[in-house]
């Protein structure tokens, strides 16, 4: 038993490190593919030729494999909080890596939300043993599944099609929240295709079920979409901001996903993990509203494109650059205002 759960621990642990560097790598290679090209922000994909990006991708699926490993060897009550360690890890490593600074207040958010998961993940239903796809797809038609379906997509629709453009620049919770909720898609659609593979691999082929093959297009459709998503909130924000509040909302509607087709839950459950959601929630606007001002994408004609390295045209019209470092105006600007208005 000890054993068992040792191992949970060690694999939780390798996960959250994984995980956790993953933002960082992929913030890296974000940086470095913003350089020569549109930066995802806005829209670009040139960050999918950068090699420092795939390696950041391929650190995150080991981390994912990890931790998924670690829920067959140990308990939830074990793994979870565990998980809640790659914020730390992602929070340190942009500290000292991409020089981003986490205030007071902002550390007291990714607490809050690293306390509200937790709470929410110990207090959800126990899910019910599954042995096919075609068991899976009987869940996935309830009424009350089909109903968070619409809600989850017309929520990621809302936030696409005209949030994101307006104000995903500004505001995290745009490109946070339609992550988190096509992620929760993804998860139930990734739990449909394993059950599938486990069962072939046995001997039972699932291949022959469609249900089998919308599991897989849903699957990649969500992916797709979370990927892009949390791609641009990292190419714009605080990634020690980014990671708790994607770890938190992600897990929370997960958990919504995973347990709506469950019933028969205790009155304190059920408090209990509204109070988790409340203090997830909590926490996310903690974070928000500490975040460092964002430098502007676009800039007028009247703003210099770099701080230091300004135009000016001298008295004969050619165009002449001068590196300011402290900030000041040359000084013949000043005299050709005063000739100006003698």
């Amino acid at each position: 038993m000890y054993s068992s759960n040792l191992k949970g621990f060690i694999l939780a642990v390798v996960s959250s490190a994984f995980i956790g560097s993953s933002f960082i790598i992929k913030k890296k290679g974000l940086r470095k593919a913003g350089v020569n090209g549109p930066r995802a922000s806005s829209g670009g994909y040139g960050y999918l030729l950068e090699p420092l990006w795939w390696v950041g991708m391929i650190t995150m699926i080991i981390g994912e494999i990890a931790n998924f490993v670690a829920y067959i060897y140990a308990p939830a009550v074990l793994v979870t909080p565990l998980g809640a360690l790659s914020i730390i890890v992602s929070a340190i490593l942009a500290h000292f890596i991409l020089k981003e600074k986490l205030q007071k207040m902002g550390m007291l958010g990714c607490l809050l939300c690293i306390v509200g998961s937790t709470v929410i993940v110990l207090h959800a239903p126990e899910e019910r043993s599954i042995n096919s796809v075609e068991e899976i797809w009987e869940l996935a038609t309830q009424p009350a599944f089909l109903l968070y379906t619409a809600s989850a997509v017309a929520i990621a629709l809302v936030l696409i099609l005209y949030y994101a453009p307006r104000c995903g620049q500004t505001n995290i919770m745009v490109y946070i929240g339609i992550c988190s909720v096509i992620g929760s898609l993804t998860v139930m659609s990734i739990k449909a295709i394993g059950i599938a593979i486990k069962l072939t691999l046995e001997g039972t082929n699932q291949a022959k079920y469609f249900q089998t093959w919308i599991f897989a297009m849903v699957a990649i459709t969500c992916i797709i979409t979370q990927l892009n998503y949390l791609n641009m909130a990292l190419d714009t924000f605080n990634t020690a901001i980014v990671s708790p509040i994607y770890y938190a909302l992600f897990t929370s509607f997960t958990i919504l996903a995973s347990a709506i087709d469950y019933s028969g839950q205790s009155a304190s459950s059920i408090a209990s993990e509204l109070c988790g959601f409340i203090t997830v929630l909590s926490g996310t606007a903690v974070l928000h509203s500490t975040r460092d001002p964002d430098t502007p994408l676009i800039t007028d004609l009247y703003t210099p494109l770099s701080p230091k390295v300004s135009w000016y045209i001298q008295g004969n019209g050619e165009l002449w650059k001068q590196k300011d470092e402290d900030g000041s105006s040359p000084s013949f600007i000043t005299t050709l205002r005063q000739d100006y208005f003698k």
